[in-house]
């Protein structure tokens, strides 16, 4: 199934549009929202988390404890609806989010190969680097996801993304 990332400024209409069945929201904590209408609550997962790599004063970047809680909550999705997955601008926290969980729901596809996909479908992309980093750790892909992510650069200076899809799974390459 799919995996959609959208800035915040289209999640009504892609929901309108999508109907997905769950949604991830990843926001600055004093901006967290409700969850939308047609959405189940008990399937939106709301994070409070700062888009930064290293702390600043009165801000902490994302911790190991996000990506577990985005890793536990996507594995209750069946794949019959989209997931949503959202943050402000739809290109950092987001797209780290969609690559982690397409990397967790394909061991068997390389991780630079899900990477490159993500820039085919998305130019402004540029997974947040730290969410990108914990989450390789917690599945023991030994710094791949990492690589992954430096392989395909940074996005241009995009300052608002678009929505895009992401395939939740890949079909295994023959051998």
């Amino acid at each position: 199934m799919t995996l959609i990332v959208s800035p915040l400024s289209h999640i009504q209409e892609v929901i309108a549009a999508r109907r997905p069945s769950h949604m991830i929201t990843l926001l600055d904590p004093h901006a967290l929202i409700d969850t939308p209408a047609g959405l189940e609550p008990t399937r939106h997962l709301r994070l409070g988390v700062w888009d930064i790599c290293d702390p600043r004063e009165g801000m902490n970047p994302p911790e190991e404890d996000h990506v577990r809680r985005i890793l536990g909550f996507a594995r209750g999705w069946d794949e019959r609806a989209p997931l949503l997955v959202h943050c402000f601008a739809g290109i950092s926290r987001s797209s780290a989010t969609a690559f982690m969980l397409a990397c967790e729901r394909n061991p068997q596809t390389p991780e630079v190969e899900i990477a490159w996909r993500l820039r085919r479908a998305a130019p402004h992309a540029s997974p947040n680097r730290r969410l990108v980093r914990l989450a390789d750790d917690i599945l023991g892909r030994q710094g791949r996801m990492a690589d992954a992510v430096e392989a395909i650069g940074d996005n241009g200076q995009a300052v608002m993304g678009r929505p895009f899809d992401l395939p939740s799974r890949y079909q295994p390459r023959p051998r």
